[in-house]
C-alpha cells in the first residue's frame, strides 16, 4: 500500500526550512504523496527515510521492456485495479506462437500475415506485438526457425523451450533483438536463471501458483534476475482470470514485491472464435502478455477493437484535431457536414460520407472531445461555437453555397444558428447510418 501524506510526514526532518518551496514539511509530504515534487527536493532527510521513500516510489508493477527500436514493447508499469481509479498505463502485448515444425514456406507466409496485421481506428493504429517461436523439434531446427524469424519480421521475439541448450543458442543468436525467454520453473530455475542474467533477457517465471511462483521469482531475484514475467500455466478460463486477479491485487493492495511484475497467458482453444474470446477475457482481466496461434484478420481486429478501448484514458476523451476535412475530391459545390471533435463521432461520420461516395466536407467543431448530445448539453456544441469554427476555418471561402447539415438529434439549434452564422441549416439524419442516403437525395 503506498504511503499516505502522513505517512511520509513521519520520516521527514520536520525543520519547515522551506528550502523545497513548500511552507511547511507536511505540505511536502502531502505533495510527495501526490508524486506531485521528487524526494530530493528536501535537504535534509535522512539517507534511511529517502530509501524508504524512493522504495515506495517504484511502481507496484515492474516495467518490462521486450525488444529494441520502434517495436519495443513495454508491458507493467500498473498502479490501479481499475481504470476508472486513474488509468491503465501500457496496452496488453498480443503475440502468435510459431511451432518450429512447420517448413520454412509456411514460417514466411505466417509473418507475412503477421506483419500485415496493423489498422487504424478512431485515428489510433492498432498493432500486434511479438511473434514466439515454440521448439518442437530438434536443437537445430529451433535455431533455424529462429534465423528465419529474425530475418522476416521486426517485431520483438519470444523464445520457447524446455530445453535449456536450445533456449541458450537461440537466446545467444537473437539478444540484440533482446527477446523473452519462456520459461523458468521451480524444477530448472537456476539454469535458465543463469542464461537470462548472463545475456541480460528478460525471463518468464512459471508456476503452478501464486505460491509457487512468489518463491520463483525470489529465486530468481537472487541470482539476480529482475527482469520477470508471470505464468502460471495451462488453466481453466475462470481459474485463470482468478490468478491473474490476485497476482494484481498482491501486488497493489499488499505491495507484494514478489509478484510485482505483470502476467503472461497462452491461449490454448482450437476454435478461432473461443480463442478471440478467451483472449479478450485475458485483456479484461489483467494480462500483460497474451499468446494466440490464430492470424486471421477479422480475429485480431476484434481483439485489438477491445484492447484499445479498454486502454483508452477514461478521463482523456480521444479527440481529432478541429477543422475543415475534404473528403474525396470535394469543391466549392460539395455539401458540409458538421459534427464534434470527438474521434468516435467524426470517424463514423467519416465513414457514412466515404460510403455515400459524395465528396463533401465535414467541420468538426472544438467540443473537447464530446460527442453531439453531450457536448450540446454541455452548452459546447451550438450555434456560438459552430459559428466560430465556421469563421476560423475558412468555410466561407471553401464554398459558394449557404447550406450547412447539422445532427438531426441537436435540430433545436437551427434557428439560433442561421441567425448568427448567416448560413441556411439543412437538418440531417439523427443517426450516422443514414447520411449516404440523405446526401443522395439532397438535391
Amino acid at each position: 500500500m503506498a504511503l499516505s501524506g502522513l505517512d511520509i510526514y513521519k520520516l521527514l526532518p520536520k525543520t519547515n526550512c522551506r528550502q523545497c518551496g513548500l511552507a511547511t514539511c507536511l505540505a511536502f509530504a502531502m505533495q510527495l504523496a501526490k508524486k506531485a515534487v521528487v524526494i530530493e527536493k528536501c535537504p535534509f532527510i535522512t539517507p534511511e527515510a529517502k530509501n524508504i521513500l524512493e522504495a515506495q516510489a517504484l511502481p507496484p508493477i515492474k516495467l518490462i521492456s521486450l525488444g529494441s527500436g520502434e517495436s519495443k514493447l513495454d508491458i507493467g508499469n500498473e498502479t490501479v485495479m481499475f481504470r476508472h481509479e486513474e488509468k491503465f498505463r501500457n496496452p496488453a502485448g498480443l503475440g502468435f506462437i510459431i511451432e518450429d515444425s512447420l517448413n520454412e514456406g509456411q514460417i514466411r507466409s505466417a509473418l507475412e500475415k503477421i506483419n500485415r496485421l496493423k489498422f487504424e481506428r478512431v485515428g489510433q493504429a492498432l498493432e500486434v506485438n511479438l511473434v514466439a517461436i515454440k521448439q518442437s523439434k530438434d536443437a537445430k531446427r529451433f535455431i533455424e526457425a529462429t534465423k528465419l524469424v529474425l530475418s522476416n519480421t521486426s517485431l520483438p521475439l519470444m523464445l520457447i523451450s524446455s530445453d535449456p541448450a536450445s533456449l541458450k543458442g537461440a537466446a545467444e543468436l537473437s539478444k540484440e533483438r533482446r527477446p523473452l525467454l519462456y520459461c523458468a520453473t521451480k524444477d530448472n530455475a537456476s539454469q535458465i536463471g543463469r542464461i537470462a542474467k548472463e545475456l541480460d533477457l528478460p525471463l518468464v517465471a512459471a508456476g503452478k501458483n501464486i505460491d509457487e511462483l512468489a518463491q520463483l521469482t525470489g529465486e530468481l531475484n537472487a541470482l539476480g534476475v529482475n527482469n520477470l514475467i508471470l505464468d502460471t500455466g495451462s488453466k481453466p478460463v475462470t481459474e485463470k482470470i482468478w490468478d491473474l486477479t490476485q497476482i494484481r491485487r498482491q501486488a497493489l493492495k499488499k505491495s507484494n514485491r514478489a509478484l510485482g511484475y505483470p502476467a503472461l497467458v497462452i491461449v490454448e482453444a482450437a476454435d478461432p472464435y473461443e480463442e478471440a474470446i478467451e483472449a479478450a477475457a485475458y485483456i479484461s482481466k489483467y494480462a500483460g502478455l497474451v499468446l494466440i496461434k490464430g492470424i486471421e484478420t477479422w480475429e485480431v481486429l476484434s481483439i485489438l477493437t477491445l484492447r484499445q478501448n479498454i486502454y483508452t484514458d477514461p478521463q482523456k476523451p480521444l479527440q481529432i484535431e478541429p477543422k475543415l476535412y475534404p473528403i474525396g475530391q470535394a469543391s466549392q459545390n460539395s455539401p458540409v457536414l458538421i459534427t464534434t471533435n470527438f474521434s468516435l463521432s467524426y470517424y463514423t461520420v467519416l465513414g457514412e460520407v466515404e460510403a455515400s461516395k459524395i465528396p463533401s466536407y465535414i467541420l468538426s467543431v472544438d467540443t473537447e472531445g464530446m460527442s453531439v448530445l453531450t457536448a450540446w448539453a454541455a452548452e459546447k456544441f451550438n450555434a456560438q461555437s459552430i459559428t466560430r469554427s465556421l469563421e476560423k476555418f475558412g468555410v466561407k471561402e471553401a464554398i459558394k453555397h449557404k447550406n450547412l447539415i447539422i445532427p438531426g438529434y441537436v435540430a433545436v439549434m437551427s434557428g439560433d444558428l442561421e441567425e448568427q452564422s448567416g448560413f441556411k441549416v439543412i437538418v440531417g439524419p439523427k443517426e450516422a447510418a443514414g447520411i449516404p442516403a440523405f446526401l443522395k437525395n439532397l438535391n
